[in-house]
Formats: structure tokens, sequence, C-alpha cells
């Protein structure tokens, strides 16, 4: 017996109830509040719907919880509802009007998509793939530091794909172009969606291949080699980032630090 479950968003927020519960087992809200609802589940066997309210239910209050708190410690299925939750509710904000004649936007009927009501033009939710990559030389890997990071935070180098680009292609321009390093034998690693705000992050390893530290400063704060056993604080740990990082420590026989 298939079972329903209830997330509910107002302007691309996941809202929650005081006690922080974000999944609900019941719909008791207004169907005059309900502005649009949206499956999520990908399994059969259980629907999650998305319903985006028109005003705050006095039953739930929003940033209880930040979707990154929420995500941490989530398991794959609950990362992977929160994500799509997430990407869907900023998608249904911030398209509204057809990109090719103004029109306002209707939900479809059966796909997730909106169709305008002039040109008939669909348009589905946005998705913006990104290259995310380990650079390894022996024993050290190459970590950066963003201007928006919290301090003393390192992470893997990121970028978004170019159109016309292969997503190896983009991992060689993204390390070179952002620290002057060149690389080679780029391997895909895994995949995640990442819901800020709507990125596909591909994740990949690979390895130095000349060329010395050269940042570019308007996307990097700080780029480091750091050897294995004197890594900097690290990444998040739900996220691809730190799955690549800890990748390295266990192949370099260590253990993960907690986080």
């Amino acid at each position: 017996m298939q079972t329903t479950e209830y997330v509910y968003v107002l302007n691309n927020i996941v809202l929650t109830d005081a006690g922080g519960r974000w999944l609900f087992t019941e719909q008791s809200i207004e169907q005059s509040n309900i502005q649009a609802c949206y499956e999520l589940s990908l399994e059969p066997e259980c629907s999650v719907q998305m319903l985006v309210l028109n005003v705050l239910s006095n039953e739930l209050t929003q940033d209880v919880l930040t979707l990154r708190q929420l995500l941490a410690g989530a398991d794959n299925r609950v990362f992977q509802i929160l994500a799509r939750a997430s990407q869907v509710a900023t998608w249904q904000h911030d398209h509204r009007y057809c990109p090719r004649c103004g029109s306002s936007l209707l939900h479809h009927e059966k796909d997730l998509a909106k169709q305008c009501v002039s040109c008939n033009l669909l348009q589905y939710p946005r998705l913006s793939p990104c290259v995310i990559m380990l650079v390894s030389d022996g024993d050290y890997c190459l970590l950066g530091h963003g201007h928006n990071f919290i301090p003393g935070v390192y992470s893997t180098l990121a970028g978004f794909i170019e159109v016309g680009e292969t997503a190896e292609a983009a991992v060689a321009r993204e390390v070179r172009e952002e620290t002057g390093v060149n690389v080679k034998n780029v391997r895909y690693f895994s995949s995640q969606p990442w819901p800020f705000p709507h990125s596909l992050m591909l994740g990949f390893t690979a390895e130095y291949a000349g060329g010395e530290i050269n940042l570019q400063e308007e996307e990097l704060a700080d780029a480091q080699w750091f050897h294995v056993d004197n890594l900097p604080d690290l990444p998040t740990s739900f996220s691809i980032s730190r799955f690549l990082i800890n990748d390295f420590i266990r192949s370099r026989g260590r253990v993960p630090p907690a986080e």
C-alpha cells in the first residue's frame, strides 16, 4: 500500500514545525493556501508531495532549521528528498514568466514543468552541471579557500561546465584558471545533487601534471598543497567535497577525521 508524506515550502524555504520536523505524515493545510503541488519521491512505493504555500500556516515556522542543518546527518533518501524539494521550490519561486514572450507560466498537468499560457513553451526545473575535483600529487592534495568560506576551512576546487564542454575538459580548465596548475588522469568519482541553489555536482579525481600555484583572486582567497597528515579544517561531512577528500585520505592508508 502506497504511503504519502508531505513537505511544506514557502518562498523557496522548506518549513518546519516548532520541533524542527519537516516531513509530515498528514496534509492539514487549507486547500486555499496551496499554490502548487509537486511529487518529490523517485520511489513508486512512497509518495512525497511538496506543497507550495501562499502564506505561512499557524503550525509552521520558517528557519527553525536551515537547509544545511537539515541535510547534516541525512541518509541518502532524506538527502534526495530535501535536495529535490529545495531545487524545485527555487524553480517554482524564480520562474514565473515565459523567457520567450513574457507571458505567465502555469503548472503543467502531467510533467514536472511549467507551460506558457500564450506560446505554449515548456519550462523544466533548472539544473546547473558543475565539476568538483580532488587534485593529488603523491601524499599531497590541492585545496582552496573561498572568499565566503568559514575561516580555516579548505575544500576541493569546483566550477560550472561551459556550453559545449565535456566534464573532463571542465576539470582541467577550472583547476588551471583558478590555481595555474595543470592536471592529468582525470577520472570520474561520483555525483551529488547540490541544492545551493540548483547544481548537479560531478566529482572527479585528477593528478598533478605541472605548474605553480597562481591564484585567480576573484575566485579564491587561497589555495595550497596539503599533506595527508596535515590537513586543514574540512568541509561538512555530507558534501561530495568531503567524500572526495575522505577517499584521498583512505587511499593513503589513513582514517578520515571526524567532523
